[in-house]
């Protein structure tokens, strides 16, 4: 295990100015804690310009282009193998590694489950291996650029390239950040439901339930609609980021696809053998008149449905970490808290877990991807619903998007309130939990409440 071997401190850059600069390099990746928060909204990262690409497509995966052997997951530890080193404990935890997103879809490379039909093919991950990151601690007001010489092995060469490369990103960084762009949708927004046909989706999930076959799946609505040519993603992101910040937002621009994301969901933190995952479930719309607003809070920490909505899927997600963590070790230390965003308050639970010895995030992976909370219980079943009842791929929508740290530490989002930019389409979804206690027409509105703040991000 070894250190990253050159560190620049970058001032109080700030970090939209930073991924604004490098915008002009390939696979530029902002992991963006726009919502400030002490521990889930502290560090934000930016990278770009990596030295490899990791991609699974059609359950296949490579690296930098060339098909590797070993199934998806294995490979990607192999690969983080190679580079491993430790932590420097001063920086914020992200100092080098593989980023990027596995899309809802990367469930077909370890469970046997009927494809939905893609409008819009995408690999089912890409994972970007950045030598060099910009890290920027919230709190502390401080900026480091972490520069680790990767892929040289050779220890004197591998020197000489982090400081090379250093000295890169910090002259790119003393210009000025690239002028942004328009961006404009060129028609309305279409969605894969309407309103009655939504209620009968709920409907049908309610008689899946009453019959025993599920206690609880996510359904979600799909919005489409078609972008200028000359739509500028990165101008969008900032106003998402502006009316919709979160704790895990996220902003990708890779040759696939660019992805815009304001999630308030953590799927999995891997850190020092521990593992933490957060669970939404229970929302409530907000109301700008602030009495209305607390008692529409007191009435979702109150309500019946939201609460067992929560508590299923926490038992979900207790049995998925209880497969890679040690007897005993699996605890709730967070049960309904509420939180609260833009245009929505929430119910979050929080569940962790000791891992077994010599599990690593790869392994969380396997145990727990695709999330509970944009699933159902049991989660096996609830999958193959969805498909029936949606009829189109989700794609990065309910994925994950975030990093594994080359010193194993991971940290990745649950791929909600995210947009997929896309051969001229603005593409996302929005969805709820149903259960038996669901109101058809009460859900409808929940994923409208969902999707309102990106409506407004577009026509901002």
């Amino acid at each position: 295990m070894r250190h990253p071997t050159h560190l620049e401190h970058l001032g109080s850059l700030d970090a939209f100015t930073c991924v604004q600069t490098l915008s002009h390099l390939p696979d530029v990746l902002f992991l963006d804690s726009a919502l400030r928060h002490p521990g889930l909204g502290r560090y934000s990262f930016v990278a770009a310009d990596p030295f490899g690409r990791f991609v699974v497509r059609g359950g296949r995966a490579f690296w930098n282009g060339d098909p590797l052997p070993q199934s998806p997951l294995s490979a990607l530890r192999c690969l983080l193998d190679r580079y491993c080193q430790s932590r420097v404990d001063s920086l914020p935890p992200f100092q080098g590694g593989a980023a990027g997103y596995l899309a809802y879809d990367f469930r077909h490379t370890f469970e046997r489950l009927t494809p939905a039909p893609a409008d819009y093919p995408c690999p089912e991950a890409v994972l970007a291996f950045y030598d060099v990151v910009a890290s920027f601690d919230h709190r502390s007001g401080d900026a480091w650029l972490v520069s680790t010489g990767w892929p040289e092995q050779d220890p004197d060469r591998r020197q000489k390239r982090a400081i090379a490369r250093a000295q890169y990103f910090r002259g790119l960084l003393s210009h000025g950040p690239c002028p942004l762009r328009d961006c404009k949708l060129a028609s309305r927004w279409t969605s894969n439901f309407s309103a009655s046909g939504y209620g009968e989706a709920v409907k049908a999930v309610i008689e899946s339930i009453l019959a025993g076959d599920i206690f609880q799946a996510n359904i979600a609505q799909r919005f489409i609609a078609h972008i200028s040519n000359d739509f500028d993603a990165l101008a969008f992101y900032r106003q998402l980021r502006r009316v919709n910040p979160a704790t895990f937002g996220a902003f990708l621009d890779f040759d696939e696809m660019t992805i815009a994301s304001s999630s308030p969901e953590r799927f999995v933190k891997v850190d020092r053998g521990c593992v933490e995952t957060r669970p939404i479930k229970g929302t409530a719309s907000r109301s700008s008149d602030q009495q209305r607003d607390q008692n529409l809070a007191e009435a979702l920490l109150c309500s019946e449905k939201d609460r067992a909505e929560n508590l299923m899927i926490v038992d979900l997600l207790r049995n998925d970490l209880s497969r890679v963590c040690r007897p005993h070790t699996v605890r709730t230390p967070v049960l309904c808290d509420l939180e609260s965003y833009a245009a929505v308050h929430h119910l979050v639970s929080a569940v962790e877990g000791q891992l077994h010895r010599g599990a690593t995030a790869t392994d969380v992976i396997a145990a727990c991807f695709p999330g509970g909370s944009i699933t159902g219980a049991p989660k096996i079943r609830a999958m193959e619903i969805i498909t029936q009842i949606e009829r189109c791929a989700r794609q990065v929508y309910c994925g994950s998007i975030g990093y594994f740290g080359f010193d194993g530490t991971t940290d990745m989002n649950i791929a909600i309130r995210t947009v997929m930019l896309k051969d001229g389409s603005a593409v996302f979804h929005a969805g709820g939990g149903i259960t038996a206690l669901s109101d058809p027409q009460a859900e409808y509105q929940e994923t409208l409440a969902k999707a309102q703040r990106l409506f407004a991000a577009f026509e901002a």
